[in-house]
């Protein structure tokens, strides 16, 4: 019972969303000494769902391995290719197989793993021994206690209206993006499981700012219940429009951010830009069709959040003086002598 606490203790004691999957598997495998433990998660459009594993720690191993968190959709297998995994997602039960691992028979325990916002997924533990009912009792109320502490760190970075990040997450969200490496080459998978990749590719991080137009008529022509609407009806639109890795923030009012990894500023372009079309498209109940003011640059390496964020805003801010319902991008302004460079000291602006 003392490990179980200190684990325990160890597990809540995180801060970062991004690194809990990661706990997880390091208490469960000091726990229950397993030849590995891993948790995947289920991403993707609907018809192409993919695994991508937040974390991966094998016996021997001092540290976990994971997917990369910008790595491409079709890099990761589809999640019909791991069946198992499949079945204990939709059947929401705990299941048990023997299977062929490496030229031993070993026993695979699967725990599905609840989501709220989070992606959902399952917790696979693969074993020498059937793991013993005491164990698995022990893991299932540990993954209680994991998706309890999840869901108040969820709650605690997400705006309450739209779901989406909140403000006050995007500066260590930021940094942290900016802090990886910007080449994050490497083979991701697992050959021990059949499910070896290709190397992941040179990307580069853009931030876009998305204004709606004319929003303060939307509120005072049918009231800010309708206005909210709109919002959270944009936010769904945003989901749908950006892919699974791109972050999503509002940043209050009718602005929101987006942070996304693209090869070339042509693919982020193309991004932005199906998100623009789609919101002209789209009919908002009472309100009809609105559109959207983008701007984006691309994010350089060792910047502050308000580097880049001022000069996407000042590209957006060119959009909506230049027509609205478009998407420009700050450097071209720039090259173009649309606007001029602004050469200031980064330490005294103030993002929030």
């Amino acid at each position: 019972m003392p490990r179980v606490v200190d684990q325990l203790a160890e597990l809540t004691c995180q801060r970062d969303r991004d690194v809990m999957d990661v706990s997880m598997v390091m208490a469960l495998s000091e726990l229950v000494h397993p030849y590995s433990a891993a948790i995947h998660r289920c991403v993707g459009d609907a018809g192409d769902e993919r695994w991508l594993t937040r974390a991966r720690l094998k016996r021997g191993d001092i540290v976990a391995s994971s997917d990369p968190l910008w790595l491409e959709p079709e890099l990761l297998p589809l999640v019909e290719d791991f069946p198992h995994r499949l079945d204990c997602l939709e059947s929401q039960t705990v299941l048990q197989i023997q299977e062929e691992v490496n030229g031993r028979r070993m026993w695979h325990t699967l725990f599905p793993l609840l989501a709220a916002r989070s992606m959902p997924g399952v917790l696979e533990i693969v074993s020498v021994d059937k793991l013993s009912p005491g164990s698995r009792r022990m893991v299932a109320g540990m993954l209680r206690v994991f998706h309890n502490f999840e869901g108040l760190l969820e709650d605690s970075e997400r705006d309450t209206l739209t779901g989406l990040y909140n403000r006050k997450t995007f500066d260590e969200r930021f940094m942290k993006v900016v802090g990886e490496e910007r080449s994050a080459r490497g083979t991701v998978g697992n050959e021990d499981d059949g499910d070896a990749r290709h190397p992941t590719e040179r990307t580069r991080c853009f931030l876009g700012v998305i204004d709606i137009d004319h929003f303060k008529q939307v509120n005072d022509r049918h009231g800010h219940l309708i206005g909210d609407e709109v919002l959270l009806l944009l936010s769904r639109l945003m989901r749908s429009s950006f892919r699974f890795y791109d972050q999503l923030y509002r940043f209050g009012g009718e602005e929101f951010v987006v942070l996304m990894r693209c090869a070339t500023t042509a693919d982020a372009t193309q991004v932005l830009e199906r998100l623009r079309f789609n919101t002209e498209q789209q009919s908002f109940p009472q309100v009809g069709h609105i559109t959207v003011s983008v701007g984006f640059t691309e994010v350089q390496q060792g910047e502050s959040p308000a580097e880049a964020f001022g000069r996407a805003d000042r590209a957006v801010y060119y959009a909506k003086h230049h027509g609205r319902n478009q998407v420009r991008n700050y450097a071209q302004l720039i090259a173009a002598g649309e606007l001029a460079v602004e050469e200031h000291d980064a330490s005294t602006v103030e993002l929030f």
